[in-house]
């Protein structure tokens, strides 16, 4: 096994700083206990707040459902471990566990579902849109793009290969429309908007600003819908997020040009920007600029980071269902904050390095990861290739930098 291989590198085994009790996302205080919210919004709370249904702080660790485990493990250096023994239970729960609720994410531009398991864990699943071998028309923007279930799958894999360890886990799954979505939905507008097709397929379109019509209803062969479960993040009520618009969002204009791609010595107004003029935020960002290439996605307009950890903390990387659109030709904008700043991780630069060379070829090690995900292949063979073509670009990037 390549992938096992390359997480037994030594470059894979940096540990991180040592994680104190302030590090942490939560301490569980065994006096405490979370429970349902009992305004019945799936959304889970200490005790103090609400009454309680499933007491975890007087149960030992070892009971928690996997889903609770991920939270109470996130800390200030990663999401989650390295060497986590939870994520192929925490994958197969997204991909098996029954659904016994699905209602419509309200917000963003096209249509999600938030659905609950009996354990209490909860998943964002996007519905396919798109076959794999699709790819972006030329001529669309960038922000009227799909969003691609797949996309979201590979970018998880994709992430946790870059050793970042910034999304959430994410599994494929196989939806059954009619028992999973419409039979069970307490959402009234979403229940509104499922038919029949004239070829007998059960579909909906739910309410969104985008694609949520019946020209781009999603409809099941008959009913079975492919989509991306995402484990959820902690409710923002227990681990508040703050949204940073990035500094190298695009104009979302037909015609305007953003700052960045007008000034080429933008970077240096950046580094004299809070918060990139000190800590490793700049480097960070640039991280993400990286998996952002790779994948071809160039709709990174914010990130998030976890209020309690202040600025010295990794960035969330939500939100790639973008990626993966295209893979015949590349987008050299989004190299924009590598290019202009010349700055990039040492450790991120030796492992880029390393997954250009035979043994831990990218694209290989993406595609084992790959292929243990219940709706592999998840990216077609031509995608798989770009990401070597991309890696190459990244390092000539590196290159010049250095040799300049």
């Amino acid at each position: 096994s390549k992938l096992a291989a390359l997480f037994k590198h030594p470059l894979y085994n940096i540990p991180i700083p040592e994680v104190t009790e302030k590090d942490k996302l939560f301490v569980v205080n065994p006096m405490e206990k979370f429970s349902l919210r009992s305004s019945g919004s799936d959304e889970w709370v200490s005790s103090s707040k609400a009454e309680t249904l499933l007491p975890t702080g007087k149960t030992a660790y070892d009971t928690y459902p996997a889903w609770l485990k991920f939270h109470v493990g996130i800390n200030r250096y990663e999401l989650y471990p390295r060497w986590d023994s939870l994520m192929p239970t925490l994958l197969r729960d997204l991909a098996t566990q029954r659904i016994v609720s699905s209602v419509q994410k309200s917000g963003g531009t096209q249509l999600k579902l938030i659905m609950t398991f009996p354990n209490y864990g909860q998943a964002l699943f996007k519905p396919m849109k798109q076959t794999r071998d699709q790819e972006t028309p030329i001529d669309f923007f960038y922000f009227s793009d799909f969003e691609r279930h797949n996309a979201e799958i590979a970018a998880f894999h994709l992430d946790r290969i870059l050793d970042f360890r910034r999304i959430p886990p994410v599994s494929g799954r196989l939806v059954n429309i009619t028992k999973e979505i419409r039979d069970i939905t307490t959402d009234k507008k979403l229940a509104k908007t499922f038919f029949i097709s004239p070829a007998g397929n059960v579909c909906f379109y739910g309410e969104c600003s985008y694609y949520c019509s019946t020209e781009h209803a999603l409809c099941g062969k008959p009913d079975r819908l492919e989509g991306s479960m995402a484990a959820l993040l902690p409710d923002k009520t227990l681990a508040k997020r703050r949204s940073w618009r990035s500094p190298w969002r695009r104009s979302y204009h037909k015609s305007k040009k953003a700052e960045w791609e007008l000034n080429p010595n933008y970077c240096a107004q950046v580094r004299e920007t809070p918060p990139y003029d000190r800590g490793h935020r700049l480097l960070d960002l640039i991280d993400m600029t990286v998996l952002d290439f790779l994948m071809g996605n160039m709709d990174r307009h914010h990130y998030e980071t976890f209020e309690k950890f202040g600025n010295n903390t990794f960035l969330l990387h939500l939100d790639n269902g973008r990626g993966f659109g295209t893979h015949s030709r590349d987008e050299p904008s989004i190299l924009a904050p590598l290019r202009q700043c010349c700055s990039i991780k040492k450790s991120t630069y030796l492992r880029l390095q390393l997954l250009a060379t035979q043994p831990y070829r990218l694209s290989d090690v993406l595609r084992e990861a790959l292929a243990t995900d219940p709706l592999a292949p998840i990216l077609a063979e031509p995608h798989l290739r770009a990401l070597d073509r991309r890696l190459g670009k990244v390092l000539a990037v590196v290159g010049r930098c250095l040799a300049g």
